[in-house]
């Protein structure tokens, strides 16, 4: 089982949006790409000195070759659109894991 897990950065000011488009758009439209067979939505539990605050969005997925396709020919247009709508107010930082 391959992890794919996407930490964002999200402004205050933006936040509510953020979950909310997150949960009716984003993630929606992640799964519907077919590549992954369940996902998860966190808040994490700290706070930031900037106010900023951090959600992590896992998706699983079965092989590193359906995560490859995702990312061929999929990724970057849904990457897009969350770039256009909140720019430098939600920045991602992505990583890899696999099920030992």
């Amino acid at each position: 089982m391959i992890l794919y897990n996407i930490t964002i950065n999200v402004t205050p000011d933006i936040e509510q949006d953020f979950i909310t488009w997150m949960k009716s758009v984003h993630i929606p439209e992640v799964l519907e790409t077919g590549i992954f067979q369940d996902h998860k939505f966190y808040r994490l539990l700290h706070e930031s000195e900037d106010g900023s605050v951090n959600y992590c969005i896992q998706y699983f997925t079965e092989s590193i070759e359906q995560m490859m396709e995702y990312e061929k020919k999929h990724a970057g247009m849904l990457r897009a659109k969350t770039q256009e709508r909140y720019r430098d107010k939600a920045v991602a930082f992505r990583t890899l894991l696999e099920t030992i």
